[in-house]
């Protein structure tokens, strides 16, 4: 496996952003580490499977039916993302009601995508009916069972819905999702506005994916085309950023911060000695951004300590349980203690970036949930906080979607005004796409960087 990482995976750069400069007495060092990763795409099928296998998931409940038009937006979208798969891909489709079935190809297996298992896929489709409930952990564990039958290292599921996931308790969901976290990843869909925000971009957070929400079905196929080509994109699966730290040090946290927020921190699994690994899931060409938190023990003035080392490892998938199988990239965070005032208190451009887009995250869902229980006065606080963000860290898109939602007096210093009447979908639409970050535009100095 590691010859076929070298030979064909993407290249991986890691580069550390920081001012390494602490005033005296200081614990806390952060951190932006960029990962970057290039040179992927056009990989042969290997002789022994499929190099990556697919698992389409449609909501066939039967709120699907009203209006009829989200079963044929669904049906179209199924056949649009079929006809993206890349030939010599494993794939499958399931229909999601109160249980889970398959529709194509059934018998517990997946089809291998060419001419004809694409054309037989869709001929399946028009099977797809409106009936039952939702039951959106017994599709999930489906995925799951149908993904390892092949020993393909890209592993990915397409999940769409338009209801609450009324037929399960939440807890069922829950371990549904713990069982599927680091087995495949996947992005979810909400389609109309009766499904619930939280529902759905939890499970793209736990499988770290995407969640998104395509109020009108007929905008499906065209969302479902780019998240299939998106997932036709990944070339390597299961890199985890590993994180070191010397004795004595903590990690406060671990956050991928771009192109969107989700913290990471809950998700370490142990790498000894005095490591941790968390996951970031499947990779093509791209680039992400985390934010390293740690806390260290504080030395005199002039003391220079490593602070942390980053290393982007990939395990090989058909030993989940052993040992890293490949370094694909390194870093180094470091503390310099000084009594220098100016050194010491500037703020690197990329950590305070992104400690406002983390925030920018954070007060969007509060006002919201504010707004919910009828607290105007709250709600307009935080979301005048969240345009002020928005409109100083120049994203664009979410100042878009806020304004939706408030009348903006001041941008710059936050002053708005809550609109009288929100349309559903743009509400939803803010909340689901909150977390969605920018990058800084202008890069830091050379003596910020450290490979």
């Amino acid at each position: 496996m590691a010859d076929f990482v070298k030979s064909h995976a993407p290249r991986f750069a890691v580069d550390v952003y920081q001012n390494a400069y602490l005033p005296q007495d200081a614990q806390e060092v952060n951190a932006i580490v960029t990962v970057t990763a290039t040179g992927s795409g056009g990989l042969p099928v290997p002789a022994d499977g499929p190099r990556a296998a697919v698992v389409v998931m449609v909501d066939c409940s039967g709120s699907m039916d009203y209006p009829p038009a989200k079963m044929h937006g669904a049906r179209r979208a199924t056949g649009a993302a079929i006809d993206t798969l890349r030939d010599g891909v494993a794939f499958a489709v399931i229909a999601g009601t109160h249980q889970a079935a398959e529709v194509y190809p059934g018998g517990g297996r997946l089809a291998i995508a060419d001419d004809s298992t694409r054309a037989a896929a869709r001929t399946a489709l028009r099977h797809l009916r409106a009936a039952g409930g939702t039951a959106i952990g017994s599709w999930l564990s489906l995925a799951d069972r149908l993904l390892r039958t092949v020993p393909a290292a890209i592993r990915h599921g397409i999940l769409l819905t338009d209801g609450r996931n009324e037929h399960e308790k939440p807890e069922e969901l829950r371990l549904a999702l713990d069982a599927c976290a680091g087995r495949f990843t996947c992005d979810a869909r909400g389609v109309g506005t009766d499904w619930e925000v939280e529902e759905v971009t939890g499970i793209a957070s736990a499988l770290l994916g995407t969640a998104d929400i395509v109020a009108e079905p007929e905008a499906l196929a065209a969302d479902f085309t780019a998240m299939m080509e998106s997932a036709m994109g990944k070339e390597i699966g299961d890199v985890r950023l590993r994180l070191w730290t010397p004795q004595g040090a903590a990690v406060r946290f671990v956050k991928q911060v771009a192109p969107t927020v989700e913290d990471l921190t809950a998700r370490r699994t142990e790498a000894p000695p005095r490591s941790g690994d968390y996951p970031t899931g499947s990779w093509g060409d791209e680039s992400r951004d985390y934010h390293v938190c740690v806390e260290v023990p504080a030395p005199a003035v002039g003391h220079e300590m490593l602070a942390a080392r980053v290393a982007l490892i990939v395990r090989d998938p058909a030993e989940p349980g052993g040992p890293p199988a490949q370094i694909l990239g390194n870093g180094l965070v470091r503390a310099v203690w000084t009594d220098d005032l100016v050194a010491a208190t500037t703020i690197n451009p990329q950590v305070a970036h992104y400690t406002g887009q983390a925030e920018l995250a954070s007060v969007i869902k509060e006002g919201l949930e504010l707004r919910k229980r009828g607290d105007e006065a709250g709600a307009t606080t935080r979301l005048g906080r969240a345009v002020q963000l928005a409109h100083g860290s120049g994203n664009e898109e979410t100042a878009k979607l806020l304004a939706k939602v408030v009348d903006v007096e001041d941008a710059a210093a936050g002053t708005v005004r809550l609109k009288a009447r929100i349309a559903e979908a743009d509400e939803m639409t803010l909340e689901t796409r909150s977390t969605k970050t920018v990058r800084v535009k202008k890069k830091p100095s050379e003596d910020e960087r450290y490979p």
